[in-house]
């Protein structure tokens, strides 16, 4: 679970809507992905915080790549969750 930054757009209902996220490699320059397709979004409680999950689908290095995105709400802070 690694903290990332992030680029969405909110609903009127405060949901949020992933664009694209950039990572900060520990050996290169930080890689920014642009989310193709979000597949599915659910809502979870993670140690007592919701959180909103997004399972997405970009293309990476010219492969698809499915991967998942959390948003904390309460600290409005942004995850890459599995790869």
């Amino acid at each position: 679970m690694q903290p990332i930054e992030m680029i969405a757009w909110f609903t009127l209902e405060g949901i949020p809507n992933p664009i694209r996220y950039k990572i900060k490699a520990e050996d290169a320059f930080p890689i920014v992905v642009k989310v193709d397709r979000v597949v599915t979004r659910s809502e979870e409680k993670l140690a007592g915080n919701r959180m909103f999950i997004f399972r997405c689908q970009s293309e990476i290095d010219g492969l698809l790549k499915l991967f998942e995105l959390k948003y904390e709400l309460n600290t409005c802070k942004w995850y890459l969750y599995k790869i």
